[in-house]
């Protein structure tokens, strides 16, 4: 089937892709752990035109509205930027023409620019006659997502693309490798209304640790992946502490020290920053999630602040045609 072809017909020149939201860092593992999230992501419809380039046509907001706060410019766009790198390198003739629909609030610290970016080249990756592969879409994302944060770092964008949680070091690029978690372990996110916006809390962060700081994270991680392997909630539980990152940030996110230590007291196995903030998440066995969920929300509530609060499977599927 030509191009022409293609264009002229009613079918198979449209693709929509959903693409979920993500838990990043996981608190151990800043820019190479991260997690997917169930029933929450965004979804980009992606259609073939005769016009050559990568063209925004609208963004709808969470509610079903315009979206101010984007750009439509496709040079400024995560979900563009990854469908033209992606389009640019097949050398496709014509262009494609997206709408993005938001599903993920906005500096929320839930990988809300990631997904679009999967999204977006989910999509148009569907619209080709010779589809690339799942690990041959990752590059394209990720250039999609640097535009938002700054930096090519892969904890929102894999979780994002292959489901589950992922370790995605940068020096080991683009190796990611899928972690089993055991299946009665969930994770239980609330996210305040406030605003943290990624690019400007990564540039605040110091750039010098000393070592001691370094072996004490190094040896979180570790824990916390073989607490993982082997099922040891203990463990587990001993090795969710970050030292590194979440003491520069938490201070952004007011109701964050009470949100940790109630999360802890109702039997959380750890608790952290998602991402940059200001959403928290909580590590849990499934059967305490309700409570944990309802006292981490009644913390916020207490401080006079607005949230929403998902429970998910540590195994929720990545980005999907819908």
């Amino acid at each position: 089937m030509n191009y022409t072809e293609i264009c002229d017909m009613n079918i198979n020149h449209i693709k929509k892709a959903f693409a979920p939201a993500s838990i990043g860092n996981v608190a151990v593992g800043f820019d190479m752990l991260g997690v997917a999230l169930e029933n929450i992501g965004d979804i980009v419809t992606a259609k073939r035109i005769k016009t050559k380039g990568i063209f925004i046509e609208e963004i709808i907001d969470i509610e079903g509205n315009p979206c101010s706060e984007l750009s439509k410019i496709s040079t400024e766009n995560t979900a563009s930027v990854s469908a033209k790198t992606l389009w640019s390198s097949v050398n496709e003739k014509g262009g494609v023409e997206l709408v993005i629909h938001k599903g993920i609030p906005l500096e929320s610290g839930m990988g809300s620019s990631a997904a679009s970016a999967v999204a977006g080249v989910v999509a148009c990756n569907a619209l080709l006659d010779n589809p690339l592969t799942t690990d041959g879409l990752l590059p394209f994302a990720l250039e999609g997502e640097k535009i938002a944060s700054g930096s090519i770092h892969a904890d929102n964008v894999a979780p994002s693309l292959y489901g589950g949680m992922v370790l995605c070091p940068y020096v080991l690029y683009p190796t990611v490798k899928k972690i089993e978690v055991p299946d009665d372990i969930c994770s239980v996110l609330v996210h305040p209304d406030l605003l943290v916006n990624t690019k400007e809390s990564r540039n605040k962060l110091s750039s010098k640790y000393s070592m001691n700081q370094w072996l004490s994270q190094q040896g979180y991680l570790a824990g916390f992946l073989v607490g993982l392997n082997s099922n040891d909630k203990d463990l587990i539980k001993q090795s969710l502490n970050d030292v590194l990152i979440e003491p520069q940030r938490s201070s952004s996110v007011p109701c964050f020290k009470d949100v940790k230590k109630v999360a802890i007291e109702s039997g959380a196995l750890g608790c952290s920053l998602s991402g940059s903030g200001p959403s928290i998440f909580a590590l849990c066995e499934t059967d305490k999630a309700n409570d944990i969920r309802e006292n981490m929300e009644r913390v916020c509530q207490r401080k006079k602040l607005k949230c929403q609060s998902w429970i998910s499977s540590m195994k929720a599927s990545g980005a999907r045609l819908v």
